[in-house]
């Protein structure tokens, strides 16, 4: 068995650790560089503030970032709707091809809330059971309407 001299050893653990640390930062600006071409999601109500039962028009938006996004094209959307329930959708959409491919940039639905109180409503994409976007906003349901809508 070879022994290595201290000094050699020293120098082999360094020259391991920069390149460890030049593999990191190379994963890190990847990372970054996959972010800022990712496209944002946002999701607004109308109305925002409404007596029960409130009908609430819902609408995602994806804004920015390439038209061919691969994690968003043909996605599962789901919709949490703050009260225990989720509504899912999906659609039997063509194979992916990169830059032929559009991503859908808006989803809009209805929705009504029967209770009172602020309520925090959730969107997702999904790829499989992963969600690969979100997006959510709050909606606030005073009492007092009739009882049907």
């Amino acid at each position: 068995m070879t022994s290595l001299r201290p000094s050699v050893f020293r120098l082999s653990l360094a020259a391991l650790a920069l390149t460890a640390a030049g593999s990191a930062v190379l994963i890190a600006q990847n990372s970054k560089d996959i972010e800022a071409k990712r496209p944002r999601m946002s999701l607004r109500a109308q109305p925002v503030v409404s007596i029960a039962p409130a009908r609430v028009v819902l609408t995602a938006e994806i804004t920015g970032g390439p038209d061919d996004f691969e994690e968003y094209y043909c996605p599962t959307v789901e919709w949490e709707w703050g009260d225990g329930t989720t509504s899912e959708s999906s659609a039997d959409c063509a194979p992916y091809e990169a830059g032929k491919s559009v991503i859908k940039r808006r989803y809009t639905i209805q929705h009504v809330f029967r209770r009172d109180g602020a309520t925090k409503v959730y969107f997702h994409l999904k790829r499989k059971d992963k969600i690969v976007g979100s997006a959510s906003t709050v909606i606030q349901v005073q009492p007092g309407g009739p009882t049907s809508y």
